[in-house]
């Protein structure tokens, strides 16, 4: 096996020894996990330089990585379902999402509701991201290092920079995360361009604009992990500065990790961690950037261990889109989310098509199934992965002019009219990743019911005991997969509304990367072609989304919810949209305010008689969401209680009106 030793940091009893449902009480288990792959093994074959690494004695590559594991304390006599969590940029999250802590990332999670617990679920969390600054909340990799010293053109990697306020100094990582550290600080070849828009034109900084170098109180110091520019990064431009660097980490052995742990679990943990039991299977969870990573595993066929033995029963990539990442080529940042590189390219979709933009023929699936180890898999995602410019594609051709069949293995589900993260009350234009702010308050509505849903019919389909509910996303065989510009006319109608400039508007390109693309090694910028099709929900009159699975307060709305915002003036850039944020615009309280802002959307008083009636409405709605299984029985009284918190919410905004959206 590729786990070669488990070293236990501690272990204590979870949640203070609580008790949960029939299974009793939990302990979490933290250590290490050694490693140790053949990088000649055709399972391993896809890893980008892994063959440049070093080698124990016995010709293999060895890494650790941080290992987590909340699991019952008396394993009990039928086997149990293992939730494999890769952490988003080293947090664990899974428990904090599912169990409805509402807490922000930690150590050790709280239980919350209890929910994966009191269904007996051991829950595990894999370190995987070699830039993550490692300690007791943050978990990461300790990766191989490739030896590209014999070649005469390694390459060069590139950081992007997107402002959101004046700075003049950048770590040269995305994030706030180890960085790429610079080889020659006067290294005369080195680039910074400078775009004003996600898609818009490439121009150059001056070389003696900028420099390898850090502000601090003495003044501006020389430094390899930093980039300076003179009177700072123009807030809503996007930067990317290409250099030579000194560090080569293997990335793609986080995917290795992350295989060979599920097999782990799923196999020979009862020999270094006693005690687990027998596991029935084992599913893999992953959420944005660590969704995209499970795609990008599920491309590269990575579902067999070193032993021929299928690793994931199940994966449920969580708002991932249609892309993959920065996971698997040389200089590979795994942060990193909208630089064009391998993680944009065709395939999108499960089943094999030809690009009739660059005429390959692949799919997302092509490998796995030649395997014969695909698992069982669930698509979910909100409205701003369509916004961004790719979810659509995990539906329709690449020119969106059809729909794709629906495939065996899979579903895909759309969270109508929701954000990229659960939403919440009270509203705010902050708390948005990397200090951005929204136009307008961001979008309240709180998919989580939906998720849960998911998690637990994943878990059953793969158990063998029911089929899922059907996929339910934006089709063109409807009419609900539209054009993105088609919607924006419905919103240009509500009064001081700011909408974004559909020709900035995020698109996914063919790019070419260069001669050497092939080994992983590119070159940047690259050259980027013609846009893939890029289809979102159409709406009603109110501007609330048609398609998908639809909340009670989407199906009896006392707002407009959507997946895409504008950004605040303030963080420059006002025309175009801020990535993972959607809003919530509240409807006039009564008609006579409605009139008096021209507001078109009818008033809560012209639509509901009083909160008793939209109760029962909402009721009525959420009883047809369990029908389905959309949403868990256990769950309809907390979808209502939503419901009904936002209708009182919003008869709040209406009676002390929120500030207007910042134009």
């Amino acid at each position: 096996m590729s786990v070669i030793e488990f070293e236990e940091k501690r272990r204590f009893p979870y949640a203070g020894g609580q008790s949960f449902g029939n299974t009793g009480a939990y302990e979490q288990i933290d250590g290490i996990l050694t490693f140790a792959v053949d990088p000649e093994s055709p399972v391993n074959a896809d890893i980008a330089d892994l063959k440049l690494a070093p080698r124990d004695t016995e010709g293999r590559v060895r890494f650790t990585a941080d290992f987590s594991v909340v699991r019952p304390i008396e394993p009990g006599n039928t086997p149990r379902t293992v939730l494999l969590e890769l952490p988003n940029r080293g947090r664990r999250r899974i428990i904090d999402t599912f169990n409805l802590t509402g807490a922000a990332e930690s150590t050790s999670p709280p239980p919350g509701d209890g929910f994966l617990f009191n269904r007996g679920y051991i829950v595990a969390s894999i370190g995987w991201q070699w830039d993550v600054y490692r300690g007791d909340v943050l978990m990461g990799l300790q990766p191989p290092v490739a030896d590209v010293s014999g070649e005469p053109n390694p390459g060069k990697t590139v950081v992007e920079i997107r402002p959101n306020q004046r700075r003049t100094t950048w770590l040269l990582a995305d994030r706030i995360h180890i960085p790429l550290r610079a080889a020659d600080l006067h290294e005369a070849g080195a680039v910074l361009y400078v775009r004003d828009s996600e898609d818009g034109e490439t121009s150059i900084v001056p070389r003696g604009a900028w420099r390898f170098a850090k502000e601090t109180d003495s003044g501006v110091e020389p430094s390899d992990e930093h980039i300076y520019l003179e009177g700072g990064f123009e807030p809503g431009k996007y930067y990317q500065v290409v250099y030579t660097t000194k560090d080569c980490p293997i990335a793609g052995a986080g995917l290795l990790a992350f295989r060979d742990a599920a097999a782990f679990l799923r196999y020979d943990a009862e020999q270094q961690l006693p005690g687990t039991g027998e596991v029935s299977s084992v599913i893999g969870y992953g959420v944005s950037q660590t969704g995209r990573m499970i795609r990008h595993f599920l491309h590269l066929g990575l579902n067999t261990d070193a032993h021929g033995r299928k690793a994931f029963d199940g994966l449920l990539p969580h708002v991932a889109g249609a892309r993959m990442g920065s996971f698997n080529h040389r200089y590979a940042q795994p942060s990193n989310q909208s630089y064009p590189n391998w993680g944009h390219m065709f395939p999108f979709a499960d089943r094999e098509l030809e690009d009739p933009l660059t005429h390959r023929s692949d799919g997302l699936l092509t490998r796995l199934r030649e395997s014969g180890h695909t698992p069982k898999i669930f698509y979910t995602n909100s409205s701003a992965e369509y916004w961004r410019g790719d979810c659509s594609l995990l539906s329709t051709d690449p020119l969106g002019k059809t729909d794709l069949a629906a495939q065996d293995e899979t579903r895909i589900y759309h969270f109508t009219g929701t954000q990229h993260g659960p939403g919440g009350l009270p509203q705010t234009t902050e708390g948005a990743a990397e200090n951005a702010k929204g136009a307008r308050p961001f979008n309240v509505v709180d998919y989580s019911p939906l998720l849960r849903a998911a998690l637990v019919n994943l878990v059953d389909w793969v158990d063998g005991k029911a089929e899922p509910p059907p996929n339910s996303h934006p089709r063109i065989s409807d009419g609900t997969a539209v054009d993105r510009a088609e919607t924006l006319r419905t919103f240009d109608l509500l009064p001081d509304q700011v909408t974004p400039d559909p020709e900035k508007l995020w698109v996914i390109r063919t790019i070419d990367l260069g001669p050497r693309a092939e080994d992983f090694v590119g070159v940047y910028p690259p050259k980027e072609g013609d846009a893939y099709a890029c289809k979102v929900s159409s709406v009603d009159e109110d501007g609330n989304e048609l398609a998908g699975i639809r909340l009670p307060e989407i199906v009896h709305p006392v707002a407009t919810h959507t997946g895409w915002n504008t950004r605040s003036p303030e963080t420059g850039a006002p025309d175009q949209v801020i990535p993972m944020q959607g809003f919530s615009r509240w409807f006039a309280a009564t008609e006579d305010q409605r009139r008096s802002t021209g507001d078109p959307r009818p008033s809560i008083a012209e639509r509901y008689a009083d909160r008793g009636e939209y109760e029962r409405l909402v009721r009525d709605a959420a009883r047809q969401l369990v029908q389905y299984r959309y949403v868990l029985e256990e769950d309809l009284e907390l979808v209502v209680g939503n419901a009904l918190a936002r209708y009182d919410y919003a008869l709040e905004q209406a009676q002390a009106p929120a500030p207007a959206a910042s134009v």
